[in-house]
């Protein structure tokens, strides 16, 4: 039986706890896309040393993803002298409970009119922008908006039904949410998010997750890629031609730098692809010009929570969270953006702009339908 204290996030609410210090170990990414208000972010590798940052005059509550791996480590802290209580049920069971506490009716409505008044400008017509520039909706499309659980899928499928709203062609939307093995938490959390914001989202059961549990090597782009192969397939069923992924402005930037800086290739992150293995189907991506940051601030500015990293298995995986520095890739790259941004702000923009001028007269080489090309081919023409 668990020596720790136990406190809910209900009972965290309470002004008991005020004078204690939420710690958060989960990933540190997972902690930039939100966490309990005022919490710390500390490694767990921070937290096993022997110089700690902890003082045992102070009491803290640490938190993971569901209460499980900082109930483990509070224990051990417990034993040498520490004041520590675990968040029942994580974070998981915390954003669940702020969801319950909402009136839907009313915060539907005011979430709906801050799409519609405050951030018309920095979110609807970017999204709008986007469908018009790269003629991502056509009259007579049927749209399956694919939904994660996640703050940038979610915007998506309300940008969508404000678009519907303003019904200047005909076109049909379905919001589809595939469950590769979910924790129960994760369906939870976004069942209500879904019912709050009025979204008729319909679900499938995949065993993704269980799938690419033993995969050794790059488990995440294996899950990826069959994720969305099991999208398009159920899109198809559903009679949709096209299906809808929440990736938004930073994601582009950042898959641009990723790809030069890990992979030697420069390549964009394209508004919209056809399917090669469904003919006919054909992926768009509307948030194409929306910044991370603009999502963030619709999120909070209406008190939502969404879920994060929705694989199951990260909560007991070793290597996720015992490195006191991320291995996401894409962090790393978020990161190095908002340093370059320090000396130069138009750096994302200037990102962005090099994909769309690109010249042929100033690169080595290039591939055209998987056929690599040099210049010297074309280095003598006029």
């Amino acid at each position: 039986m668990s020596k720790i204290r136990e406190i809910s996030p209900e009972e965290w609410e309470k002004e008991e706890y005020k004078n204690f210090t939420a710690i958060d170990i989960r990933d540190e990414a997972e902690y930039e896309l939100g966490h309990i208000d005022n919490a710390l972010w500390m490694s767990i590798s921070d937290l096993l040393r022997e110089d700690r940052a902890l003082d045992k005059s102070k009491a803290y509550l640490l938190y993971c993803k569901y209460g499980t791996i900082s109930r483990e480590l509070g224990e051990r802290l417990l034993d040498e002298g520490y004041r520590v209580a675990n968040l029942s049920g994580g974070y998981g069971q915390y954003i669940l409970m702020k969801i319950k506490s909402a009136s839907e009716n009313e915060r539907r409505e005011e979430i709906e009119k801050s799409l519609r008044k405050k951030f018309k400008k920095s979110v609807f017509t970017p999204f709008a922008k986007a469908i018009n520039d790269f003629a991502l909706i056509q009259e007579g499309d049927n749209i399956c908006v694919c939904i994660s659980g996640g703050k940038d899928s979610m915007i998506m499928a309300k940008l969508f039904q404000e678009l519907k709203r303003h019904n200047k062609f005909p076109f049909s939307v379905q919001f589809l949410c595939m469950d590769p093995g979910y924790n129960e938490y994760n369906r939870k959390i976004i069942e209500e998010n879904a019912k709050l914001l009025g979204i008729p989202l319909q679900f499938f059961e995949s065993d993704i997750f269980e799938s690419v549990f033993e995969i050794e090597s790059s488990p995440c782009y294996v899950c990826a890629r069959m994720r969305r192969g099991h999208l398009y397939s159920k899109a198809k069923e559903l009679g949709c031609n096209k299906i809808a992924l929440g990736h938004h402005f930073d994601d582009v930037i950042e898959t641009v730098l990723m790809g030069m800086l890990y992979s030697g290739q420069f390549q964009a992150m394209m508004p919209k692809l056809h399917s090669t293995n469904f003919p006919g189907m054909e992926l768009i991506r509307p948030l194409y010009y929306v910044r991370e940051d603009d999502i963030k601030h619709w999120r909070d500015y209406n008190k939502l929570n969404f879920i994060q990293c929705a694989c199951k298995f990260t909560e007991t995986c070793s290597t996720c969270h015992t490195d006191g520095t991320t291995s996401s890739k894409r962090l790393e790259t978020k990161k190095l953006i908002a340093e370059l941004k320090k000396t130069n702000p138009f750096i994302e923009k200037n990102i962005f702009r090099s994909t769309e001028n690109v010249s042929k007269q100033t690169i080595l080489g290039l591939k055209d339908k998987g056929v690599k090309h040099s210049f010297l081919e074309w280095y003598d023409e006029e």
